[in-house]
């Protein structure tokens, strides 16, 4: 996919944060855009946002498997292709694997993880069908490393991780038309923080201060690095420096990392 106009892009969570950066810069190219968000009046501002483009809003829960197929039937049937998804929708939970309870886990898979695989498997046949198609799943720089406190949110980004990169795999091995990417982005300034859930002991405050100071880029950077990088067709987007860094370290240092996170997470996590 070298040239996005006219395009119909998919974007989930794009009622605020990097969704709504995606929508705005994906329609600055010229794509047609499918929008949704389980926040209502998010999503409303976020078409408003669009005024000028061709855009339909919908609005969606990706926890609901049911609901992820039917908005893919409703996308085609509105549009009449679809070339591009990308998966966004997320959250967050700051708890440790003693403290969270099974609710708040499930909720974070749901979304994080099953929103992605469904929207995924629900797209593809119409991604295939477009002739130049285009997967591209949201993970996290914690689907690089793990860290204190964020093993439901590890577990999910992980994941996605593992699912893209294999998806990736088979769609070139069956020559199918469709490109496939996986994105780690760092800290980002969104809302995430504000909405995540928080263990019984954590000092939500400060967990939230903590990550607004590391939160190094903005969404729009955020999403300007994603375009870029599915117009390269690139199999990972690495979004931030900090993003860079920390797949460096892995890279080099492999499960040796961990002593090192460790120490920030004392510093930084335990408050």
């Amino acid at each position: 996919m070298k040239d996005l106009n006219n395009k119909v892009a998919v974007v989930t969570g794009a009622g605020s944060g990097i969704g709504r950066a995606l929508a705005l810069a994906l329609a600055k190219r010229g794509c047609r855009l499918a929008v949704s968000d389980v926040n209502k009046s998010g999503l409303a501002d976020t078409v408003k946002a669009l005024k000028g483009s061709e855009v339909k809003s919908y609005h969606l829960d990706v926890s609901d498997r049911d609901a992820i197929y039917a908005h893919a039937e409703a996308v085609r049937k509105d549009f009449g292709e679809v070339n591009l998804v990308i998966n966004n929708a997320g959250v967050a939970l700051s708890a440790t694997v003693r403290e969270m309870t099974d609710d708040d886990f499930k909720w974070v898979m749901d979304i994080d993880f099953w929103g992605v695989a469904h929207g995924t498997r629900a797209f593809l046949p119409h991604l295939i069908a477009s002739g130049d198609g285009h997967v591209v799943n949201i993970s996290s720089v914690f689907g690089l490393i793990g860290v204190p406190k964020q093993s439901a949110y590890n577990a999910a980004k992980f994941a996605v991780r593992g699912f893209t990169e294999s998806l990736r795999q088979e769609m070139q091995l069956e020559n199918q038309p469709v490109s496939v990417s996986c994105v780690h982005p760092g800290g980002i300034r969104t809302n995430i923080a504000n909405a995540a859930r928080m263990g019984k002991s954590e000092n939500a405050d400060a967990q939230r201060k903590g990550f607004d100071k590391l939160a190094m880029t903005t969404p729009e950077k955020a999403a300007e690095i994603i375009v870029k990088g599915i117009l390269k067709d690139e199999s990972r987007i690495l979004v931030g420096p900090d993003a860079w860094g920390i797949d460096a370290i892995n890279r080099l240092l492999g499960s040796a990392y961990q002593p090192l996170v460790t120490r920030f997470s004392r510093k930084n996590l335990y408050v």
